[in-house]
């Protein structure tokens, strides 16, 4: 099953912590259903000095989120997605709000 959002789209978290919280899509894991978000869900962690970073420190990651709890942003509202398929045998999403296609299209003209 495809995913409802992918690489580089604008997503807005609708659970969690970082509830409402918007950024652009890093990375997609579709083996575990999660994606890492931009500035949302950050971590901390300690690292003790070594020989290459002698000072040690502390360095914020993004952590991935469920994939259930995201959703694209479209018009600054987020909205649910719907796959169609043109009558040229491409695959598109659209949004379920207005219609408008999101992104480019998943696959292209069919054989």
């Amino acid at each position: 099953m495809p995913a409802h959002v992918r690489k580089d789209d604008l997503v807005i978290v609708i659970a969690g912590d970082d509830k409402n919280a918007t950024g652009k899509v890093l990375r997609v894991i579709p083996k575990r259903q999660m994606v890492l978000v931009e500035g949302v869900n950050v971590h901390k962690k300690h690292l003790r000095p070594t020989q290459q970073n002698p000072r040690g420190g502390v360095t914020e990651k993004e952590m991935p989120i469920h994939l259930s709890n995201v959703l694209p942003v479209v018009d600054g509202k987020p909205t649910r997605v719907r796959f169609e398929t043109k009558p040229d045998g491409s695959k598109v999403r659209v949004a379920v709000s207005n219609g408008q296609p999101i992104g480019r299209e998943l696959r292209g003209k069919s054989k």
